[in-house]
């Protein structure tokens, strides 16, 4: 006698990254501050200078690298970092992070499916931006390689970032406070405010994970970081040899926190 074995296909591992994903993109395009915050603000804080500025002065690199570097901090800070931070948050207060550790989905794939918005609407984001520099005038980019490598690294840390202030949160309001430190980092991370300040204080802050991020998008635009206004600009093929520094910079950033977080990550508040 001969015996059949059925087998039941096993349901695809990215299955359940993909349902949460599609959750948290549902729950985030409902809220609308949230979509205000990453879609309009985004666009339009760096577009408004860029537009003033090649009426004034004609379009130039810098201040194309100067847009560009302004899209991604707005994205990678206030929408990828703060959305997450903020879900993370108010998932983890109403039992959600909980609820779903019971679910077929990994601890990874619950962690990562709240930065799925964010990480879409960067891309999107810088992309408008940069359709917009640079059909209007301003000189093709040195190295779009670059640029695409900082948001991707950016989006990372940042993601990694809010996961580990989201351990020192107590709720969503408290969020406005415990993400300062993360804030403020960043923003002295702008090329244009490293290039003012005195050069130990300006190496240290190369160091630090907006800064790598600033440096990979103004190489990949302007062919130099906006840090080092007198430095000469690059062409394509010599620009790989200035991702050094910038890409390790992501690289260690990346390696510490997620040490941190699965160590730190909390999946209820009573613990």
């Amino acid at each position: 006698m001969t015996t059949t074995t059925t087998t039941t296909p096993t349901p695809s591992r990215m299955r359940p990254l993909v349902a949460l994903a599609n959750a948290e993109y549902l729950q985030f395009r409902r809220n609308r501050t949230l979509m205000f915050m990453g879609t309009v603000f985004p666009i339009a804080i760096p577009l408004l200078p860029y537009v003033i500025g090649r009426r004034t002065g004609g379009s130039t690199p810098e201040l194309a690298a100067t847009a560009l570097e302004m899209v991604a901090y707005i994205t990678v800070v206030f929408v990828q970092y703060y959305s997450v931070l903020s879900m993370i948050t108010t998932r983890r207060g109403e039992g959600v992070l909980k609820r779903l550790r019971t679910g077929e989905a990994a601890d990874w794939q619950i962690k990562t499916a709240p930065a799925v918005p964010g990480a879409l609407l960067t891309f999107a984001g810088a992309a408008v931006v940069a359709a917009v520099v640079y059909s209007t005038g301003a000189p093709a980019p040195v190295n779009v390689l670059a640029m695409v490598l900082g948001l991707a690294g950016g989006v990372v840390v940042f993601t990694l970032l809010a996961l580990l202030t989201a351990a020192y949160t107590k709720n969503a309001e408290a969020a406005q406070i415990t993400s300062l430190p993360v804030i403020a980092l960043a923003t002295a991370g702008l090329g244009s405010l490293r290039a003012v300040f005195p050069d130990n204080i300006a190496q240290v802050l190369d160091w630090t994970p907006f800064a790598a991020v600033s440096d990979l998008v103004a190489i990949g635009a302007l062919g130099r970081p906006l840090s080092a206004p007198d430095a000469d600009a690059v062409g394509f093929a010599a620009s790989f040899g200035e991702l050094g520094r910038p890409v390790a910079t992501l690289v260690v950033w990346t390696v510490l926190t997620l040490v941190v977080v699965q160590r730190s990550f909390r999946w209820d508040d009573r613990g």
